[in-house]
């Protein structure tokens, strides 16, 4: 279980991989969980256990469990993560990459959509990781057998936009700190369905995996499971059956603004994974939907650039702020209904 000072905020889709797995004694006394765990794994703690519990990834029996539940005689109790046991051999790949900035100790790309952040899921080649493997092999801090080189956030295969990359370990340390303490900003724009009621808002919500479809993440309103979420939006462009926002993370969990957006009624426009990709607004004309089918190719993949990003520089403390254009397939997108709005 990774500390949660140096956990990845923002994962790729796919499923869980089975890392522990124990089977209590059938003489086994009732005992809190953590406790359980904090007994067979060797530098873990029970806080720790009770980061991966409240994220999900402790199961007893196949279902996710809290880090109070009391383990009973031949529970099965298994911890789960979002990439396999084993690690992969990272192969360095000489993959150009849109650097918008880089200096010794980090560097800030625009990743195009679709390209995956880390090998895993059947996609082993072809990602950022092994881009900047070859990047930063002769680099002091490069360790061939780190699956994550360099990497203190990541957003979705899927989305487009700023990341910024640590080059040296006091960069990454410095960096993660900033990220897990939110004071990192962060800006995206979002094609959504629909138009929110309010021009400007905030979404607060627990997410975590969906205790139907571990594939997928959802809301837990009460707090029961899941970590906490907030998500501010401001609509940027009313265009009619379709509106451009732009959110503003405070956190930033895994599929958070999808979620969150869906949550209020509004999935992201062409968001296979939550329901962004049928025709939720508008008519029902031959004409309309044929309009949408088009948009849909014009931009295969759900309508999110992350656009603005922001930190403290880790040495120099100088404060830095980098600001993207949307790609060019989602520009292409927004002009498309800007056209549609003014043709009407």
């Amino acid at each position: 279980m990774a500390d949660n000072v140096n956990d990845i905020e923002e994962n790729e889709d796919g499923g869980l991989f089975e890392h522990f797995r124990f089977e209590a004694d059938p003489g086994q006394k009732p005992i809190r969980i953590d406790k359980f765990l904090v007994d067979r794994l060797e530098g873990t703690s029970r806080n720790r256990v009770q980061l991966a519990a409240d994220a999900g990834s402790i199961l007893v029996n196949g279902q996710p469990a809290k880090s109070n539940y009391k383990v009973k005689p031949r529970d099965v109790v298994s911890i789960v993560l979002d990439y396999p046991k084993r690690e992969f051999e990272l192969i360095p790949e000489d993959i150009s990459l849109d650097v918008v900035f880089e200096d010794e100790e980090l560097m800030v790309v625009n990743k195009p959509a679709g390209m995956v952040v880390h090998p895993g899921h059947g996609n082993y080649s072809g990602t950022l990781v092994n881009a900047l493997a070859y990047r930063f092999k002769d680099l002091p801090m490069f360790n061939a057998d780190d699956p994550r080189p360099g990497l203190v956030h990541r957003i979705d295969k899927d989305t487009s936009g700023l990341l910024v990359i640590a080059k040296t370990e006091r960069a990454k340390n410095n960096l993660a700190m900033q990220f897990f303490k939110k004071t990192t900003q962060r800006t995206y724009q979002a094609l959504l369905w629909g138009v929110p009621k309010e021009s400007e808002g905030t979404v607060t919500g627990h997410i975590g995996r969906s205790l139907k479809n571990r594939q997928v993440y959802t809301v837990f309103p009460e707090g029961e499971y899941g970590k906490h979420a907030v998500t501010h939006y401001k609509v940027l462009e009313d265009l009619g059956y379709v509106s451009l926002v732009e959110c503003r993370l405070e956190t930033g969990r895994t599929h958070q603004i999808r979620v969150h957006m869906k949550y209020i009624g509004h999935p992201l426009f062409n968001d296979s994974t939550y329901g962004g990709d049928v025709i939720l607004r508008g008519t029902t004309f031959t004409k309309y939907k044929q309009f949408v089918q088009n948009c849909f190719a014009l931009c295969p993949r759900q309508a999110l650039h992350a656009k603005s990003l922001g930190f403290t520089h880790p040495v120099t403390g100088e404060q830095m702020f980098f600001e993207s254009e949307l790609a060019d397939d989602m520009q292409q997108l927004v002009d498309k209904w800007r056209g549609y709005v003014a043709s009407r």
